[in-house]
């Protein structure tokens, strides 16, 4: 349901520019913290314990990502996209694969204007609906311009080629570390459902640092993918990538 947005916590513009540092550098180990992955002692379930700046991942109370049920009804605005084609290079940093974005594309929701950094990829999905896993999930990054945070999350079933992942999907890199510039700018509209009726919860980064005070939008109208599009993403990963889903704790999940 459409009107107005509920108000939120602010993430600090430092924690910020680490959580979008972190998932940029195209590396196995991180420049600026110490290495994690999905799995063993370095899985989700010791973030926390392995670097001061992760205390969040353990200690949070807002963590993401979350299974968004026990939905509340609220009046929230539409988001007002605003997007333009921007991609200009798609890298595998060992965590995901992620495609950034240039400046000028923007969303506009509750009276703030966020504008796109880039998007990246989970499988299967990190948030569920109702305990439902999806095969894909993409989070498309925004930042306004004090630093706050919000993600709009689309999930895939798995149909038809999206139109958008085609062409990406034959620049992505195969090794971790590395990048390939995008010969053909693409605008990341033809990826998303036509329907961008949205859940809304606060949570946080849902990889290290797990900086909270993040803003979460996700699609109600998954989009679609096909079955060798996703098979390529698992492939290139080679293990999973999304995060358990956290406790809801006190939050609520609006709709």
């Amino acid at each position: 349901m459409y009107g107005k947005e509920k108000t939120m916590s602010k993430i600090k513009p430092s924690a910020f520019v680490l959580g979008l540092t972190a998932m940029s550098v195209p590396v196995m180990a991180q420049a600026d913290g110490a290495h994690w992955g999905y799995s063993g002692e370095t899985g989700p379930d010791n973030w926390g314990k392995l670097d001061a700046g992760y205390a969040a991942c353990e200690t949070g109370k807002s963590q993401s990502p979350i299974d968004l049920a026990s939905f509340v009804e609220a009046d929230l605005d539409p988001i007002a996209f605003a997007y333009k084609p921007g991609t200009t290079e798609i890298l595998n940093n060992g965590h995901t694969v992620q495609i950034n974005y240039a400046a000028g594309s923007t969303i506009t929701v509750g009276g703030r204007t966020f504008e796109l950094k880039h998007f990246h990829f989970h499988a299967p999905s990190e948030n569920t609906i109702n305990g439902k896993h999806f095969p894909l999930e993409s989070h498309l990054m925004h930042a306004d311009k004090e630093g706050n945070l919000a993600v709009v999350a689309v999930m895939f079933e798995m149909g038809r080629n999206n139109a958008l992942l085609s062409p990406l999907w034959m620049k992505m890199p195969d090794k971790a570390g590395d990048r390939n510039a995008l010969p053909k700018t693409y605008d990341v509209s033809a990826m998303l459902p036509s329907d961008r009726d949205y859940y809304r919860f606060d949570g946080s980064l849902t990889m290290p640092p797990c900086s909270e005070g993040v803003r979460w939008f996700v699609i109600k109208q998954p989009a679609i993918a096909s079955k060798p599009q996703i098979d390529r993403f698992t492939k290139v990963m080679g293990h999973p990538n999304n995060r358990p889903v956290q406790s809801l704790n006190s939050r609520e999940v609006l709709k």
